[in-house]
């Protein structure tokens, strides 16, 4: 099962979601990104990062790749943040969360990746349902927080070409993980500058019970860490597209437990419009 690109992903997408549920739900003035990136530094880090030094094939490429993926991850969770400022997570992170073509892109003009007529359709029809459930949403100021979103959209895509070039060097799962382990030690000292300059405090003002920081801590930096294992059989645009799989299951979840019916119909369609292209990629995968 951890061989297989598919099974990697749905672990990834049901630890993306519970870690982006907690995120939800949290007191906003927790700033639970930031404590959920502490703990991974705290409990992941340190013996990842260390297997990562020894056991990586180092060379120009990977180099060149960690600096990207490191940069690319601090403007991701910058503008994301910035993003959120003016617009809630409904609006913001589908948009954001579109960058599988922005990738394709990439993989076209710097490797001559071309995908085929079939995938291409396919991920602009899941991106095409991304933008639907943004589009009900109608609170927050869009004119001002889209373009934040399209700039971690563009991050996004920037952090997913490296991580594919780099997998190639990281023989193992730990390794892996302790790249990812660096990238987000970037995004954590970005954050934590944005919330002295924001607030005047280095860390935020409320923190969550410690088992939400735990759980945090475990699934933020594994969930991503499976994707870049993933990326090693199939091409960063699809893995990423299949991703965005999480974001319908956080729809649902919203609409069917924690009962949030606000345009729940526009959302059920968007959320249908992405999964018909997840399924239409699987099959021209």
């Amino acid at each position: 099962m951890f061989e297989n690109a598919y099974w990697l992903i749905a672990l990834s997408v049901l630890m993306h979601v519970v870690w982006n549920l907690l995120a939800r739900h949290a007191d906003p003035k927790a700033n639970y990104l930031w404590w959920g990136l502490l703990a991974h530094l705290i409990i992941l880090a340190p013996y990842s990062i260390w297997q990562l030094v020894k056991n990586a094939e180092w060379n120009l490429e990977l180099t060149l790749a960690l600096t990207a993926s490191g940069l690319a991850n601090s403007l991701y969770f910058v503008a994301l943040r910035r993003a959120y400022y003016y617009a809630p997570v409904s609006l913001v992170y589908p948009v954001a969360r579109s960058s599988p073509l922005l990738i394709a892109f990439w993989s076209w003009l710097l490797f001559s990746e071309v995908l085929s007529l079939e995938e291409f359709v396919a991920i602009i029809i899941s991106v095409a349902g991304l933008w639907f459930l943004a589009a009900s949403t109608k609170q927050g100021d869009a004119r001002h927080a889209l373009p934040w979103a399209g700039i971690a959209a563009f991050g996004t895509s920037v952090y997913s070409i490296s991580d594919k070039v780099a997998v190639e060097y990281l023989p193992g799962f730990t390794e892996q993980l302790g790249y990812i382990s660096v990238g987000y030690a970037c995004s954590f000292v970005a954050l934590t500058i944005i919330q002295k300059k924001e607030s005047g405090s280095w860390r935020p003002q409320v923190r969550p019970h410690w088992s939400l920081i735990l759980i945090g801590g475990l699934c933020i930096g594994t969930a991503y860490a499976l994707v870049v294992r993933a990326m090693r059989e199939l091409p960063a645009a699809h893995v990423v597209s299949f991703t965005n799989g999480g974001i319908v299951l956080a729809v649902l979840l919203s609409i069917i437990m924690f009962k949030e019916r606000e345009h729940w119909k526009m959302r059920i369609l968007g959320s249908l419009v992405v999964s018909a292209g997840l399924i239409l990629l699987v099959f021209n995968s």
